[in-house]
């Protein structure tokens, strides 16, 4: 409650609205089966990465190239004499002819390199890292597929009848091998697919992973 000074000086309490957070002393308490997650704030892709080294290369390689040849120029126009590698290239380049087996390997092994620095430019990297659902628009999260596995296993360990499991996590399919010394096939192989959907469901990802589940019985030693 709170209080205020009238026009005749005296004291008047202002009425206050209280939320009532639900019924009983402790308010009122909601399942996990009732949660409801929030609605994505936007695409969720992959996350890139910074390729520090390619690009440090890439960077470096021609603008030492570059220096070299425009020292030599420079060289050249003072008078002096041009390098000897220089030198050299150039009448490779006049007397050799483009048919020649080491100028076909060095254009093939300059067209791969290309190749490569194409591909590590136009494709994000990071495959390891499964992106997760966007609750924000301002943040961004991403799962480790050996985490997100080692969940898996965890939950498929707690089923009645599992003695071993085997998790392999992709990008977007998870096999899961499991080894059953007890109970019937059958019911262990529909309740490790109930737990383990639930399970992938409760990982958040952007991309839910499609499920492989396979059961097998311990065979007999002897």
């Amino acid at each position: 409650m709170s209080e205020s000074r009238g026009p005749d000086g005296a004291t008047e309490r202002l009425p206050v609205l209280e939320k009532d957070t639900g019924s009983g002393d402790y308010g009122q308490s909601s399942s996990a089966a009732d949660y409801e997650p929030p609605p994505p704030a936007g695409r969720a892709g992959r996350f890139w990465s910074l390729r520090r080294v390619p690009a440090a290369l890439t960077a470096l390689v021609p603008f030492a190239g570059a220096g070299i040849f425009l020292y030599d120029i420079v060289s050249v126009r003072a008078g002096r004499p041009a390098m000897r590698w220089r030198r050299e290239l150039a009448d490779q380049l006049a007397h050799r002819p483009l048919d020649d087996t080491w100028v076909l390997v060095g254009a093939g092994l300059v067209a791969v390199l290309g190749l490569w620095l194409l591909l590590l430019a136009l494709t994000p990297g990071l495959r390891r890292i499964l992106p997760m659902r966007r609750t924000h628009a301002d943040v961004r999260a991403g799962l480790h597929r050996d985490l997100a596995a080692l969940v898996l296993r965890d939950r498929a360990m707690e089923v009645s009848g599992v003695q071993s499991v085997r998790v392999r996590m992709r990008r977007s399919k998870a096999d899961v091998r499991a080894v059953s010394h007890f109970r019937d096939l059958d019911d262990v192989r529909a309740e490790l697919d109930a737990t383990l959907a639930e399970t992938v469901r409760g990982l958040g990802l952007a991309r839910r992973p499609a499920l492989s589940v396979r059961v097998r019985r311990l065979g007999r030693k002897g």
